[in-house]
């Protein structure tokens, strides 16, 4: 399970989706295999988060990694790069960013 606070020495990565309702659904699909199938066991992940807007033209996703590293070797895996391929295709672009937690509020 993800967990947000100031001080935590973690990797946050938000990738955003750009989509279209008509393959919303099917991209959701690509991503929760992916994340249950393969990115959920590999090294370093803590935990991650889907989200959808209610167009169905964009999802987020939110994830932690114990280290940069770790999110980065994830994604030199063959198997990621043969499933970012496929997720590809069903988005019109996505884009990974690593962000560092400055503030949180409750």
């Amino acid at each position: 399970m993800p967990k947000i606070a100031k001080d935590n020495d973690f990797q946050t990565v938000i990738t955003t989706f750009d989509t279209t309702p008509g393959t919303c659904q099917d991209l959701l699909d690509a991503l929760v295999d992916a994340y249950s199938a393969f990115i959920s066991k590999q090294p370093g992940f803590i935990g991650a988060g889907l989200h959808v807007n209610d167009a169905q033209t964009r999802i987020a996703n939110y994830s932690q990694w114990e280290r940069r590293e770790d999110f980065l070797a994830m994604l030199r895996t063959p198997e990621m790069r043969e499933r970012n391929r496929k997720i590809n295709e069903l988005c019109k672009s996505f884009e990974p960013v690593m962000y560092d937690v400055v503030e949180v509020f409750d």
